[in-house]
């Protein structure tokens, strides 16, 4: 491996240090050393030979893997993620090998100008820990040719080696975005309890279990750090390569943000309260903080059984409540707050620290002083390894801490409920857990701000999957803030200011007017038909999950209900419902939707759908087992008391029947004579329409026989996109190249158009591409005809629809299927958008 590479310059243009990075994150060192270029050319380069690491959705960044192992970000403006992609082209994908001086990203330097803060573009190495950085270069340099800088490497990770018996170990350079964090541990963790092997992870000289999230959190690991893992055992050597793959694959940190300690904030000087941006927007609002008591815990417990049982039984139960949390943020479509959860599952399962708690117990300690010191000693170790990253997990185990303290002693009565908050409540305290925040009413919510926190931690995601600004890492004077007051928060700009004067409240109010006068502009408009500028009508739907959410998307305009899920119905409870459960909640729907149509599919359980008292057998992989309408056809009682409950509802001519997970035109067939069957049984004359979702390649390629039997296809892009891909959806070192818009998806779309076409069937698509509004050129060119999205996004779809030429898109669909990645689509996406659109 070469030890020492040079770097030429990506762009033209004045090299400036980073200090002078008009952006905390870059300017404070948090990303990594390196350098900045004020460009005066419009074409980004590869600074050096290497591999293309990552490519951002929105072509404003881009990571390039050295030859010497240094890893090298070029991030092109500041705030450019806003952009969403207007005005980058990337030329480049992930694994791509590139030679110094290649295109790497077409710039339109002039549209970019106009809309970001700065175009300032960022070289940062992100390991540079691992690296020495020469003196950088100075003055006005020439892209392609001018050296910035030396690279060398401090060392070389070994090559993995193997011990003799069944003892095997080796090293590998950890890839996982910000280290191991939560996330990254509870898979490492859920990878290590498929072997019997017994695994550690070393770093540093500290050892932790495998199988312990909290362990590996607390060993410190950064990304690019490289660690020794040792198995030992009948499997170890199987173990061994499934935790170095593990570890050397790539998992984003979610809409993490690299946060700046508290301790870097500057004060500000015009009276105003300073912090980190969590999550943009700007509120007007009362100021309302939120005081934190410790509970009292008696330290001595009844008994070493008692207290033990006490202490599992309360393990248990909190399992089932986050449990239950994972379910209703997968029936919202709440994607982070169900990973969010599904890692304080991870940790609540933590065998280190449970083991911790029972010692504290067998000293004689009571259950909830165990459990409590067990998490403390925990966060201790997190905050003093000097890692932010790290030290804000810690609000996850206060989370833990506070649900089986809650359990163990009874609910805390100053935590029962939502808190009583005014109508524009600014939220202020200390600190926030994640479920602390999810139990606020958000309508009541204008702002968050904090005293601690990042902008990376849990509770900062949730806030932006939540749309409330957010400002974190405020320090104690946010605790001082005048309980009561009036207040303008510009989370964006990183300020709150308390007791505004009546100019300040009335510009920040006038600048919120405008934000929600465009929204309802759009909303006000959306209730008409959504036709192309050449008049192709594009039913734009909305997906449910009741009659709540179906009353939402109506006053949005929805044109009907494109998905309901009734796997709402089968949850959160300990047996089946029956028809007459189904046919109420199923009839509030229709009824709802006036003379809207509805598209109900029937039991999508299994795979990541977990119906508890199903008898479904456990299986090694549940992506291709009993899923959808497989599971249905396997418990017929079920299907039949679902099918009795939607042919009852009235009119039917407005219901639309769609069957999950079909696989050819058997599943289909089987289902229809049901239908048959149990419509004579009842009388009717009438019959629904049925529609097979599109879900995996077969069905696809067998688009054409299913339409025959079919009266409608839809779309199912989440699981299309994770059977053609061979990624499975869940798994969170994934989760970021799972794009819809990858090409070989796009060609099935295509098939699925022309094969309907053949009988004269229409197609939509209600996965989550739907919702994407720079997918929407794509889907209308390929040729489907309705889209179901989020309630909240039917007035932005359908603006989008109205301002596209379909023929145009036509044109761009044939094109967009020739290219090789999801990220060159979206690219060409972003470049054609003034063609396909006026």
């Amino acid at each position: 491996m070469t030890a020492t590479i040079t770097l030429r310059a990506p762009l033209s243009g004045v090299v400036l240090p980073l200090s002078q990075v008009p952006d905390p994150v870059f300017a404070g060192g948090m990303m990594g050393q390196g350098l900045a270029i004020e460009p005066l050319s419009s074409t980004l380069l590869a600074p050096c030979d290497g591999e293309i690491s990552q490519v951002s959705s929105t072509g404003h960044a881009v990571a390039l893997r050295a030859a010497n192992g240094a890893e090298l970000l070029l991030h092109i403006g500041i705030d450019t993620v806003k952009l969403g992609g207007q005005g980058f082209a990337p030329r480049v994908a992930v694994g791509d090998r590139v030679a110094c001086g290649q295109l790497l990203v077409d710039i339109d330097i002039d549209s970019v100008a106009q809309r970001a803060p700065s175009l300032i573009t960022v070289l940062v190495v992100t390991n540079s820990d691992d690296m020495q950085l020469g003196t950088p270069a100075h003055g006005v340099v020439q892209a392609g040719s001018s050296v910035l800088l030396d690279i060398r490497a401090l060392g070389v990770a070994a090559e993995a080696t193997t011990a003799s018996g069944n003892s095997h170990h080796a090293q590998a350079v950890v890839a996982h975005e910000g280290g191991l964090h939560a996330r990254p541990a509870a898979l490492l963790q859920h990878t290590a309890r498929r072997f019997a092997a017994q695994i550690e992870i070393g770093f540093g000289g500290k050892h932790a279990s495998a199988r312990s999230v909290v362990g590996i959190m607390g060993l410190g690991v950064g990304e690019g750090d490289s660690v020794t893992v040792h198995a030992s055992g009948a499997d170890a050597e199987t173990a061994l390569a499934a935790m170095l793959a593990a570890l050397q694959t790539r998992s984003e940190a979610g809409h993490a943000v690299a946060t700046v300690p508290e301790t870097t904030i500057a004060t500000r000087n015009d009276g105003k309260l300073g912090g980190i941006c969590a999550a943009p927007g700007l509120a007007v609002g009362q100021l309302v903080l939120l005081a934190e008591q410790d509970r009292a815990v008696p330290e001595r417990g009844a008994g070493v059984e008692a207290e033990l049982t006490a202490l599992h039984g309360a393990l248990a139960q909190v399992r089932g409540d986050i449990e239950a949390d994972i379910a209703l943020a997968g029936q919202r479509g709440a994607r982070a707050e169900s990973e969010i959860f599904g890692a304080h599952l991870a940790l609540l399962d933590d065998p280190e620290l449970n083991l911790a708690a029972e010692r504290f117990i067998v000293d004689g300690r009571s259950a909830a002083h165990a459990y409590r010191s067990a998490i403390r000693t925990q966060s201790e170790v997190l905050l003093g390894l000097g890692n932010a990253l790290l030290a804000e997990r810690v609000a996850d185990l206060k989370d833990l801490e506070r649900r089986v303290l809650d359990v163990l002693l009874g609910s805390d009565p100053a935590s029962e409920g939502a808190p009583q908050l005014p109508a524009q409540a600014i939220v202020v305290a200390d600190d926030l857990t994640p479920s602390q925040l999810t139990r606020l009413p958000r309508a009541q919510v204008a702002g968050v701000v904090l005293a601690r926190g990042g902008a990376s931690n849990h509770v900062a995601i949730l806030a932006r999957a939540l749309g409330i600004p957010a400002l974190v890492a405020c320090g104690p004077a946010a605790l001082q803030l005048p309980a009561g007051a009036e207040a303008v928060l510009d989370a964006g700009e990183g300020w709150l200011e308390a007791q505004p004067d009546a100019d300040a409240v009335a510009l920040a109010r006038q600048q919120i007017a405008a934000h929600a006068a465009r929204r309802l502009a759009l909303r006000e408009q959306s209730a008409g038909r959504a036709l192309t500028r050449d008049g192709v009508h594009i039913e734009v739907a909305a997906n449910v999950v009741n009659a709540a959410e179906t009353r939402d998307a109506v006053l949005h305009g929805a044109d009907g209900v494109g998905l309901l899920r009734t796997e709402f119905l089968f949850t959160e409870r300990t047996d089946a419902p029956g028809s007459e459960e189904q046919r109420a909640a199923c009839q509030a729907v229709l009824d709802a939707l006036e003379d809207r149509p509805a598209i109900i599919r029937t039991l999508d359980a299994g795979g990541d759908k977990d119906v508890p008292y199903l008898p479904l057998p456990a299986e090694e992989n549940p992506a291709l087992g009993l899923r959808g309408i497989r599971t249905s056809l396997a418990m017929p009682e079920v299907l039949d008391a679902q099918l009795t409950a939607l042919l009852q509802l009235k009119p039917l001519s407005r219901l639309r029947i769609l069957l999950p997970m079909v696989t050819d035109v058997a599943d289909l067939l089987r289902v229809r004579e049901r239908i048959e069957a149990l419509a004579s049984q009842l009388g009717l004359s009438e019959r629904p329409q049925l529609g097979v979702m599109i879900e995996v390649p077969s069905a696809a390629l067998l688009a054409a026989q299913l339409a025959e039997h079919a009266d409608f296809l839809s779309i199912g892009t989440n699981d299309l996109t994770q059977y053609t891909l061979a990624m499975d959806r869940c798994h969170p070192a994934l989760a970021a190249r799972q794009d819809a818009l990858h090409p070989a998806v796009l060609r099935l779309i295509a098939l699925t158009v022309h094969g309907a076409r053949q009988h004269g069937r229409w197609v939509g698509v209600c996965g989550a591409v739907a919702s994407d509004p720079q997918a929407t050129a794509a889907l209308v060119g390929l040729g489907v005809t309705e889209l179901s999205v989020s309630p909240a996004l039917v007035p932005e779809i359908k603006h989008r629809v109205r301002q596209l030429d379909a023929a145009a898109c036509q044109e761009l669909a044939l094109t967009l299927q020739q290219q090789r990645s999801a990220t060159e689509v979206r690219a060409l996406l972003a470049a054609a958008a003034n063609v396909v659109a006026q």
